[in-house]
């Protein structure tokens, strides 16, 4: 699926800026990094996998790469910034995606590409654009754009 989704994103991520909100093991953060992305901010709140995170940031010398070991809602409501490509793949035992969707809207920049992950396909405002969709087994992926005026 991550091969997908970068062919979907472009090859190149340049000067772009991401969030991967939800980041677990870093794998779609620490790609947009290697993919030349200016900055990317994984958020994750579970002690082990921040761990694990900054020992690949080490590991990797992946110096776009600003780790924040907090709570995915309380990052985005403290947020100044906008992002240019955000990641969502939150567990999905906790049903978040669609409050995550809404969230992050003050957070994306004009033409922001927001990638969600669920065992379902969303229900969608319909100011969003579905760009691009597929299913792997138990998970739908989807890569979205807000297509109104103003934030989500």
């Amino acid at each position: 699926m991550r091969e997908t989704v970068f062919n979907w994103l472009g090859q190149r991520l340049d000067g772009l800026a991401c969030l991967d909100l939800f980041a677990g093991t870093g794998a779609l953060g620490f790609e947009a990094a290697s993919r030349g992305a200016t900055r990317v901010v994984m958020v994750e709140s579970d002690r082990a996998a921040f761990a694990a995170l900054q020992g690949a940031r080490a590991l990797l010398g992946a110096h776009a790469v600003e780790l924040r070991h907090e709570d995915a809602f309380s990052f985005v409501r403290g947020a100044n910034e906008r992002f240019d490509v955000v990641f969502l793949d939150p567990p999905f035992g906790q049903n978040a995606l669609p409050a995550a969707l809404e969230a992050v809207g003050p957070r994306i920049a004009a033409g922001a590409r927001v990638y969600v992950e669920s065992p379902a396909a969303l229900a969608l405002h319909p100011r969003w654009e579905v760009l691009r969709s597929a299913r792997a087994g138990q998970v739908v992926y989807q890569l979205l754009q807000w297509k109104g005026e103003g934030a989500p």
